[in-house]
């Protein structure tokens, strides 16, 4: 203060620029932080400009532990808001209780890119004030594109016709004994375990091909979302359904919500088709449903323990497996970025989300 008193007579260009400077010191001062976990990939303009909001950080740390070290550190103290994808918990594991207690006080937003949030404890994120929201309508169309094929595929037998075309076989197995037949879709039930957007997105491929749905969700849809599906008790969508689809999230209610139990309610040759996370069906129960000939193929693109895959299922022809490719497609991946982007800029502009998780929806922060 003294020296711009006793510069300003005499040098008053020198005092207006050392007031610039000291308005920019306090606006990168006062200015909030954005951590990204993980990597953007197609978004990077869209993530660039999010610097005019706050100071875009990453983390040194490339495992948990150190992560948490980190954190406890101070090193992103300052932060509001955190963007983070599925690959990140190889850097930070899951977001749960311990994890969330070292992140600083100050964030109030985490911002995950992806439809399913099962790696994050929503429960000791609402404890500690943090709102969470996913990416939940911008990877309907791709999923359930994978989820019409692995379908299609599993009720024709596809797998066992191109297995036996490689291995020189024309149509035949390993015995040289002719493929049994397969099923055309026209007429079958459809039975959705869970039908949200991607599995309504999926009853309106599957209109085309003369499937008739039911489905099951805790609370029945509005007519307009139905849109002619039947809705039914869980019970009997496992009794009444031709082709099962799960297409629910995975949380502590539904995890092996398809299990030996529910194998055997379900009609002898069913198919099942499951796009949704690995955890919600038992996987060692489906290879021995699928070895007794309960279940007469599957179409699975997650699984328990990714990227393993249960031998049993690797080793049966009639299980088509596609390695987690629900979203892997350019259009859907940039759009996912860019609305996890938007959550990130909402959140730090506004103080609120784009599209917070049904769990914390409503409540008072």
């Amino acid at each position: 203060m003294l020296l711009s008193r006793l510069i300003t007579p005499r040098f008053p260009q020198l005092s207006s620029i050392l007031s610039l400077s000291k308005s920019r010191t306090l606006a990168t001062m006062s200015q909030p932080k954005i951590l990204l976990l993980g990597e953007i990939t197609h978004a990077k303009k869209e993530w660039s400009a999010l610097s005019s909001l706050g100071e875009l950080i990453t983390p040194k740390s490339t495992n948990r532990e150190d992560f948490i070290n980190e954190a406890k550190g101070g090193a992103f103290d300052g932060t509001i808001a955190a963007f983070r994808t599925f690959h990140s918990i190889a850097i930070t594991g899951r977001i749960d209780a311990e994890l969330v207690a070292a992140l600083p006080s100050g964030l109030r937003f985490l911002c995950h890119n992806g439809a399913g949030y099962d790696q994050v404890d929503i429960s000791a994120c609402t404890s500690r004030g943090i709102r969470v929201s996913n990416v939940p309508t911008a990877v309907d169309d791709a999923t359930a594109d994978v989820n019409l094929f692995l379908i299609i595929g599993a009720l024709r037998g596809f797998n066992r016709g191109m297995t036996s075309l490689r291995r020189n076989a024309w149509l035949k197995d390993a015995s040289g004994n002719p493929h049994p037949l397969g099923h055309d879709p026209q007429e079958k039930v459809l039975g959705i375990l869970g039908m949200g957007g991607i599995g309504r997105a999926l009853k309106k491929r599957t209109d085309a091909l003369g499937m008739k749905t039911i489905y099951h969700n805790r609370n029945r849809l509005a007519p307009e979302l139905e849109d002619g599906a039947e809705w039914v008790g869980f019970e009997e969508l496992l009794k009444r359904s031709d082709v099962l689809s799960l297409n629910l999230p995975l949380n502590a209610n539904t995890r092996h919500i398809i299990n030996k139990a529910a194998f055997d309610k379900m009609k002898d040759g069913v198919v099942i088709v499951n796009t949704a996370r690995g955890g919600v069906m038992d996987e060692a129960a489906l290879v021995d449903a699928l070895n007794s000939g309960k279940v007469a193929s599957v179409g699975l693109d997650v699984y328990e323990d990714e990227p393993n895959v249960h031998p049993g299922l690797v080793a049966n022809e009639a299980v088509m497996l596609v390695p987690h490719m629900g979203t892997y497609t350019y259009e859907t991946q940039y759009k996912m970025e860019c609305w996890a982007i938007d959550n990130v800029r909402m959140a730090v502009g506004e103080g609120k989300l784009k599209s917070i998780v049904p769990e914390q929806a409503g409540k008072e922060f």
